[in-house]
Formats: C-alpha cells, sequence, structure tokens
C-alpha cells in the first residue's frame, strides 16, 4: 500500500485519520477502496456526544463495538476522545480499511484499539455471551441494517447502547413496499413527514426483534439527514411487556394525521379515505434527560456547531405529539408563501396548542392542533404577502 501517493490524513474531532484520497475527492465514497464517507462527520459527532454522555453514567465494562468499521473513524475517535471507553473493538471484511485503522490508532497513539476481520454477525456473536458483551454496540451497513439486528442486540450488555444506521432510503420511503415489508415489518407512506416514519419503521423492527429475544429496546435519541436514518436505543435484558407497535393513518383530503394502536379508515375532520403507515413504533422517539446529558456534554469536544442546535430541537420536541408538520406543507394547502417558522409557532402557543420545531426538518414543527384548526389559525393571523 502506497501510503504517500494514495493516502491522506484528515483530522476529524480531535483524531488523525488515515483515509484514501479518492473518498475525500469522489462526491461518491468509491467501493473498491477502504471505505470512509466524509459526508457522514456529522453523524460521527453526534456519536461521540451520545456515546460520552451515556458511558459517565455507566456502570460496568466500558467497551464498544464498530462492526462494520471501515477505515475505523467512528471506533478511532471513540477510542481517543472519550476517556472513559477502556477499549475499542473495530471490524470489517476489508483488510486494507483494517490495517489503515491500525496505522492511524498508532499515530494517535491509542492502546485500546483492536481490530478484526470477520463476517459481520460472526463478529458480533464473538461478544454475545455473558461478561463478553459491550456497553456500545454499533452497527452502520450500505443499506439495511436489519440482517445484523439479532447479533447486536444479544452483543449489548444490560442497559448499554445499541446505534443503528440505515441507508436504504428508497426501501424506507415507499418506492419497494415489498421489500421494506419484508425487511421492517411494515411499510410507509409518501408524506412531507417521511423521514419521521422511516425512523419509526426502523424501531419497530428493532422492538420487534428484541421482544421475540425477552429484551427491551427503548429510543433515547435519533436523527437523520440526508443519506441516512441513525437510530440509538438502550437494551434492558428484560421481557417487553409494553404495546409499542402501530400506524400512522394519513389523509390525503385534507392533510389529517393521526398515530395509535389502530389503523383508521376514515378521517375525522374530512370523511376522507385514510392511508396508513406500518406497523411501526409509535412510543417516544427521545429520551429528554438522555438529551439534556448530550447538550451539557458538548462543550467537551470538538463537534459541529449543528449538533447543539439539533439537540435543542429534539429537547423541545420530546414529549411532542408525534408527525409533525412542515412550512412547504401548509403553504401548498394555503397557496401562499410559507410564513417563518418561529412565527407559526408562536400562533399555535398563543391560541393554547403545545407546539415545537422539530429536529427532523429545519422548517417542520409539532403540534397537538389539528390540521383544520392550523389552516384556519394561519389564514386569520397570518396575511397574504404584500403584492408588489
Amino acid at each position: 500500500m502506497q501510503l504517500d501517493q494514495d493516502i491522506t490524513t484528515i483530522t476529524e474531532g480531535k483524531t488523525k485519520i488515515l483515509v484514501p484520497k479518492a473518498a475525500i475527492e469522489s462526491k461518491v465514497p468509491p467501493m473498491d477502496v477502504a471505505f470512509f464517507n466524509p459526508r457522514a462527520k456529522l453523524s460521527r459527532d453526534f456519536s461521540i456526544i451520545a456515546y460520552s454522555a451515556f458511558i459517565k453514567k455507566f456502570h460496568g465494562p466500558k467497551t464498544f463495538l464498530d462492526s462494520m468499521s471501515g477505515v475505523g473513524a467512528r471506533g478511532l475517535r471513540v477510542a481517543n476522545e472519550i476517556k472513559e471507553i477502556e477499549h475499542v473493538y473495530v471490524n470489517d471484511l476489508n483488510p486494507t480499511a483494517l490495517e489503515l485503522g491500525k496505522k492511524s490508532a498508532e499515530i494517535n497513539n491509542l492502546q485500546n484499539y483492536t481490530a478484526s476481520e470477520e463476517e459481520t454477525c460472526r463478529f458480533l456473536s464473538s461478544f454475545s455471551r455473558k461478561g463478553m458483551r459491550a456497553a456500545i454496540v454499533d452497527i452502520d451497513p450500505f443499506g439495511s441494517p436489519t440482517r445484523h439486528l439479532d447479533c447486536g442486540i444479544r452483543a449489548t450488555v444490560h442497559g448499554g447502547i445499541l446505534s443503528v444506521t440505515a441507508t436504504d432510503l428508497q426501501v424506507l420511503h415507499g418506492l419497494f413496499n415489498d421489500a421494506c415489508r419484508k425487511k421492517y415489518y411494515g411499510t410507509p407512506i409518501k408524506t412531507h413527514y417521511a423521514d419521521e416514519i422511516a425512523i419509526r419503521l426502523i424501531l419497530g423492527c428493532i422492538h420487534l426483534i428484541a421482544a421475540r429475544l425477552d429484551v427491551e429496546a427503548t429510543p433515547v435519541f435519533v436523527e437523520n439527514n440526508m443519506h441516512y436514518y441513525r437510530v440509538y436505543v438502550r437494551i434492558l435484558n428484560k421481557s417487553d411487556t409494553r404495546d409499542m407497535m402501530g400506524f400512522i393513518s394519513h389523509c390525503r383530503s385534507c392533510g389529517n394525521r393521526e398515530i395509535g394502536k389502530e389503523r383508521k379508515e376514515l378521517c375525522d375532520i374530512c370523511s376522507g379515505t385514510m392511508i396508513a403507515a406500518g406497523p411501526l413504533w409509535i412510543g417516544s422517539l427521545f429520551e429528554k434527560e438522555f438529551l439534556k446529558d448530550m447538550l451539557e456534554d458538548i462543550p467537551n469536544h470538538t463537534v459541529d456547531k449543528k449538533c447543539a442546535k439539533t439537540i435543542q430541537r429534539c429537547i423541545l420536541e420530546s414529549e411532542m405529539p408525534g408527525c409533525y408538520y412542515t412550512l412547504d406543507e401548509l403553504a401548498e394547502m394555503r397557496k401562499k408563501s410559507p410564513a417563518s417558522l418561529e412565527k407559526s409557532i408562536t400562533i399555535l402557543q398563543k391560541n393554547g396548542y403545545a407546539s415545537s420545531p422539530t429536529s427532523f426538518n429545519p422548517t417542520g414543527f409539532r403540534t397537538d392542533c389539528k390540521i383544520n384548526k392550523i389552516l384556519e389559525l394561519f389564514s386569520s393571523q397570518i396575511p397574504y404577502p404584500r403584492q408588489m
């Protein structure tokens, strides 16, 4: 391997990482070199904050498993930037990627970094025995993570965190419903809040698999970007007696949406026919105290400024109803230019409704106000834009 010609060193967070130049220079990370996705830096920043906030309050062996590591960027950062972590185990099937990770570990003077070349589930299964399980398990595949969820859950210690990425956006957005039903046990619908439906389908799948293993899996943090979804769930080795699966029913006629255990056939507002997404997770997406711990821990790390703003939005929406609205969606309905997010939320709050921004969409908000009343309030209190 010609390190001087083919490889470059970048700094992400506080960590130096050796990566192929082609991965930096190409718009899409090439598959014929050791994998590294520079666009996933924000995701790795969130991971550092989440893992650091979690591990500070965790009592037990503080180990981290990265089952599909590529050049090891996430694992290297965890080993180097979270001092409470005792050991990091990374795994990949690409020997070049593993070698780069080892050399990066040497550059950062890491003594707590071990690499292995195994099939993903074989690697995770080697940590599934009592006394071997990890505090944090990371599954970050190309496409769907579903084939690895059983192994990932088994490798996570009681009270630990399992973090899962999905990049098969076309499946989760309703272009291939049969594939989605097979992989995630539910189907999506195309809406302005499709990102939330996708996240809930992933969580629903994890919840069902965990329940089959007599394990409880509860989300503490979720995040999304243009090319991936990522969820963080707390694993408890106890039978899950909760009924957290249901449907999102959506009315194409008036835009009404409802989340509940049963799918609705007719809209309560306009009596139109409703279509349903699911079965999917209908519980909370965030654990508020965990988010507060994340926000408090940010000054200890070198991360993107977007992280704090996003987590602040997560805190605000953590106890809000499901299924957000977007300003563009409402503008289309009203046939007017979108109002500002701040003004829209203020109108709802002044009229006695709960409302907050959402981390899922920069122009999105959550509220307990129904769509017909939202439109009524906005029509009466947001004037037409002046004509030039």
